[in-house]
């Protein structure tokens, strides 16, 4: 077996009894990435000479611990000190910034080895990754799908065994979606649990970084780095860190398990329907209590987010004038018309769509009717969850409606929104959230979709490993063809 094809504890465990080295590791997975990347094309920035320089100063120190030594890679949302982040906007193409975000510096300090920047739908809008400004990244279980959005790169890095773990950012299902369609681990922390600052933003009351990962104890180890309260960001919460692993004992008995009734309706494929109820069957056999529940008004989360997330977008987007950095027109005769010459070349055709739709939700006399009701819906769907978690430890059910489908398949904005319609509710409500393999339709990975309480991401990790451990699906790996 190569390198590439271990888990992150399994080349940790490797690296600690100096059976391998970090140049070793990191050699191995660039050879993978130069072999297939010009297939997946999951990557935008690739750091193979400043990885190797790292992956020498580990071995030299010989102090390996955690993920020292482990390359992985970060959605060019993440900002990282001398390294291009550019949201894949024309906007932003070379943009450099001076500063880590949060979490790409508790990466850094804990030694982890960056190997690049993966591509992303543009300012992370969009379900597929074919928003992207330079290209779109392929799925690796089938090149001529999608493999899913915002974090489509993220994902399919991850499946193609190009990198062990990458973070992402989830503003309404980008990292589950993608983790669904790619057969791979995704979890979206709850709202605060994960810091924020220095992630370019999207719709701030709702983005949040995540992790992408093979299997679920991969998941906690990275959670474990980049968990906990950062004063540099005011929306993170000051609330103990627990040990993720600990939680990972395989045991749920007695655990109680929800599944809502609107998640597995008409609109959700039937054969998707089916493998997940099959899931749910194997955590009865495991000791866990299932029982159908009820969310009423998780119909409305998908047009109530459709008007919250491009609102939040059509602020934040603001500050791409061409006055003080990124891309700018200078043919413009004056300054207004450098604004809108800038914007109009620099952003693509969805990032215009949903900073019009959102200024238009804002303005004089459409505020009270669009955006003031979406925010009173936003709280009814905050209280159906609190309803059922009062008498349930988990809510489980499909990640996606459909299995990845083929690239420019959904060409209609309001076909490709419906992509998120199992897992914008919990953006909406601020839960944790995780999406691990459960098994196949047609030969395409299927999802299934764990939610927890407010900060009990413990629970999910909990529930998700001991389905893992209790079936093999997190172990059946694309071919590309260069093996």
């Amino acid at each position: 077996m190569e390198l590439y094809e271990l888990t992150l504890h399994e080349l940790k465990d490797l690296l600690k009894k100096k059976e391998v080295s970090s140049k070793e590791v990191v050699k191995s997975f660039f050879s993978r990435i130069k072999k297939i990347d010009n297939k997946v094309k999951a990557f935008v920035t690739l750091c193979e000479e400043e990885a190797l320089e790292k992956a020498c100063e580990c071995d030299q120190q010989q102090e390996y611990d955690g993920i020292a030594g482990i390359p992985y890679g970060l959605k060019d949302i993440i900002c990282t000190r001398g390294v291009k982040t550019t949201c894949c906007s024309k906007i932003l193409e070379n943009f450099i910034p001076p500063y880590d975000a949060t979490v790409a510096r508790k990466l850094k300090e804990k030694k982890g080895i960056l190997a690049g920047k993966l591509n992303m739908d543009e300012f992370a809008m969009g379900s597929s990754t074919e928003n992207s400004a330079f290209f779109p990244t392929r799925n690796p279980w089938d090149l001529e799908r999608v493999p899913g959005g915002s974090s489509g790169g993220s994902a399919a890095a991850v499946a193609a065994g190009e990198v062990p773990f990458a973070l992402g950012t989830d503003t309404g299902g980008s990292i589950r979606q993608p983790a669904s369609f790619c057969g791979v681990v995704g979890l979206k922390p709850t709202y605060g649990r994960v810091s924020r600052w220095g992630v370019v933003a999207f719709a701030s009351s709702l983005d949040q970084v995540g992790v992408f990962s093979r299997d679920v104890r991969d998941c906690a180890l990275v959670m474990n780095i980049v968990s906990g309260h950062d004063p540099m960001d005011s929306t993170s919460v000051d609330i103990e860190v627990p040990d993720y692993e600990s939680f990972l004992t395989g045991n749920i008995k007695g655990l109680k398990v929800a599944y809502p009734r609107e998640y597995f309706q008409q609109g959700v494929d039937e054969k998707i329907r089916e493998t997940v109820k099959k899931a749910l069957h194997k955590f009865e056999d495991l000791g866990a209590v299932v029982e159908e529940v009820t969310l009423p008004h998780s119909e409305y989360a998908l047009p109530a987010y459709y008007l919250i997330a491009p609102a939040e977008a059509s602020a934040n987007l603001a500050r791409y004038d061409g006055v003080r950095y990124g891309f700018r027109d200078f043919e413009a005769d004056n300054v207004v018309q450098m604004f809108s010459k800038t914007r109009a070349a620099g952003f693509g055709d969805e990032v215009k769509r949903r900073i019009m739709l959102g200024t238009y939700a804002l303005s004089s006399g459409y505020y009270d009717a669009y955006y003031l009701k979406a925010l009173k819906v936003r709280r009814l769907i905050s209280r159906d969850f609190n309803e059922v978690f009062k008498d349930f430890d988990v809510i489980v059910g499909p990640t996606t409606p459909t299995t990845a489908f083929k690239l420019g398949e959904q060409s209609d904005p309001l076909q490709l929104y419906m992509n998120d319609i199992l897992t914008v509710p919990i953006n909406m409500a601020g839960l944790p959230g995780i999406s691990i393999p459960c098994g196949f339709v047609e030969g395409l990975p299927v999802g299934m979709q764990i939610i927890g309480r407010p900060f009990d991401e413990g629970t999910l990790l909990q529930a998700a490993y001991s389905y893992e451990q209790n079936t093999d699906y997190h172990t059946v790996k694309p071919v590309l063809g260069v093996e």
